[in-house]
């Protein structure tokens, strides 16, 4: 294993010490947690907070889309690991700010289960909090760590429709209602060309032949659902948005927005090239997204591969909260 690291036990608070030093006009450090909330607080006040988080090694996600517009705070725990139920009420605290917290969750069991314990110790707080649990990939029912689908990239939309309505004075009840409305509208699969390395046991979550890809997998390596040899691009961006397009049914009078994401250790170069397939594929049902974004965005350590999110737009709203500027590390 090769890492540019110090000690393996040290991988996370030492990530948030240099992103806390690196980005200070964004972020600061949340004491006694390893999470971190807006810099410019003052600018929250009045306003919902919303919190995010879950287990490093995503980055950017979480802590790369706080700040002005996105999230209020985002929790970091170990790789691969949710955050504890403290360190999750350690953020609602910071960020309340009379309004209510809203939390988003991505559908791991431990996530799950944390946050539902640090949202029943800010209610002994009298804090009000509310919550959605992220699932839009659709490459498996049930997985390694979930009961239903996984949480995945398409945690990024649900992120920035919510910051934008806080930011602009939304309350807890209507940003609950339009989670609520978002939710079944993002769909996400993935396909992968190698398994992600985990810094502290140094092994690979799974292991692909040098001419072998895997259909479906998700963030934590878990597996997918079909293993086969490796194809082109334009092969590929066939079959994401065939099981894509099976679920939403693609259609020329609604409006969707597209991410693809590089999984942290696809060049560019390649996401560029899938893009382009992606959007020739498009035009063949006569959809051209209204939104559109290409990067690493919600990454797996070093893991090479792609996933595809498409979300429909479905309340004209929405597309300008997709627009609407923030000031973030990452977005």
């Amino acid at each position: 294993m090769k890492k540019i690291i110090n000690d393996p036990a040290n991988v996370v608070p030492e990530m948030v010490k240099g992103m806390v030093r690196s980005y200070p006009q964004f972020i600061t450090k949340i004491e006694d947690a390893e999470a971190v909330m807006r810099a410019d607080k003052e600018s929250m006040t009045g306003k919902v907070g919303i919190v995010s988080g879950g287990g490093s090694g995503h980055e950017p996600t979480h802590a790369g889309f706080v700040g002005k517009g996105m999230l209020s705070a985002a929790v970091c725990g170990e790789v691969f690991t949710s955050p504890t139920p403290d360190q999750i009420y350690a953020a609602i605290k910071a960020v309340d700010q009379g309004q209510g917290v809203f939390l988003v969750i991505k559908n791991y069991s431990g996530d799950v289960m944390n946050f539902d314990m640090a949202k029943d110790m800010a209610d002994m707080d009298n804090i009000k909090v509310k919550s959605i649990v992220v699932d839009d990939d659709i490459a498996v029912e049930n997985s390694t760590f979930t009961q239903g689908r996984r949480g995945v990239a398409g945690t990024l939309f649900m992120h920035k429709i919510l910051g934008a309505m806080a930011q602009n004075g939304a309350s807890l009840d209507e940003i609950d209602a339009a989670a609520k409305k978002v939710l079944p509208n993002i769909k996400t699969i993935a396909v992968a060309l190698s398994a992600a390395t985990n810094p502290e046991t140094g092994k690979p979550g799974f292991v692909l032949k040098d001419d072998e890809i895997e259909y479906g997998v998700g963030i934590h390596s878990e597996p997918g659902y079909r293993r086969e040899k490796i194809k082109p691009a334009k092969d590929l961006v066939s079959e994401l948005v065939g099981k894509l397009n099976d679920e939403m049914h693609l259609d020329h009078n609604k409006k969707y927005a597209v991410l693809v994401n590089g999984m942290g250790a696809t060049p560019l170069m390649e996401q560029y090239i899938f893009s382009n397939d992606l959007l020739d594929k498009l035009a063949e049902f006569d959809v051209k997204p209204a939104f559109m974004k290409v990067g690493n965005y919600m990454t797996s350590l070093d893991m090479a591969g792609i996933s595809l999110t498409f979300f429909e737009i479905a309340d004209e709203k929405w597309l300008g909260y997709l627009n609407q500027p923030v000031e973030t590390i990452a977005w």
